[in-house]
């Protein structure tokens, strides 16, 4: 069951690289989420009752809730209703994140320790080069959220692939760095969008002093 819920978050990363309208990605994150809950709740049962909970709630309130809702507002608020506008076309990323994720296969199949879990590791992997990959090649700042957010899930992955104990800071951790950066970037996209029509890193270049 694991394995399916990884493949089909695998499969997600595919179809964000593809995808054009900024709803759309807010959608993948939250659907993201819910994989992460799935595979938090089967793989940590045999944990602490009260890590298990945070855990879950981690996952289905913020990464599915709490996050998607957000950054919808910050559409809502600044207009920003149009495509994500990619610097290059939707085929090409399409083949760059199938390529990163076949990379990342081959590079699992070299490491030969029993404690590692492949498929966790290859997920984990595909994530975060995938989004740093939408991060470098989407204009707008919004999505370079968007990005940050598929990376953040791949450390999530991550730290699955070494073992099913997750201590409570280390969760801590990640939930207050999600937190803190979706926030203040959520200031800073509201404040430029105040006074730009179009939230995009070609109209932040051409800032000055």
């Amino acid at each position: 069951m694991i394995n399916v819920l990884l493949i089909t978050f695998t499969i997600s990363l595919l179809y964000l690289a593809i995808a054009n309208r900024l709803l759309t990605y807010i959608k993948i994150i939250a659907f993201q989420g819910i994989i992460l809950f799935g595979v938090a709740f089967i793989e940590l049962i045999e944990i602490s009752v009260i890590n298990l909970i945070f855990i879950l709630l981690e996952t289905i309130v913020f990464k599915t809730v709490a996050v998607p809702l957000f950054l919808k507002y910050v559409i809502e608020k600044n207009h920003i209703t149009r495509e994500a506008e990619p610097y290059v076309p939707n085929f090409v990323s399409l083949i760059v994140v199938t390529f990163i994720i076949i990379i990342t296969f081959l590079l699992a199949n070299t490491i030969a320790d029993v404690h590692l879990k492949k498929i966790y590791f290859v997920v984990a992997l595909s994530a975060l080069f995938s989004g740093l990959y939408i991060i470098t090649t989407r204009k707008k700042i919004i999505t370079h959220v968007m990005g940050y957010l598929v990376i953040e899930n791949g450390v999530f992955i991550l730290s699955l692939a070494v073992g099913n104990e997750m201590p409570m800071l280390v969760n801590l951790g990640i939930l207050l760095d999600i937190f803190v950066s979706v926030f203040l970037l959520g200031i800073f996209v509201n404040k430029v969008g105040d006074v730009l029509k179009d939230v995009n890193v070609d109209q932040l270049r051409s800032l000055k002093d």
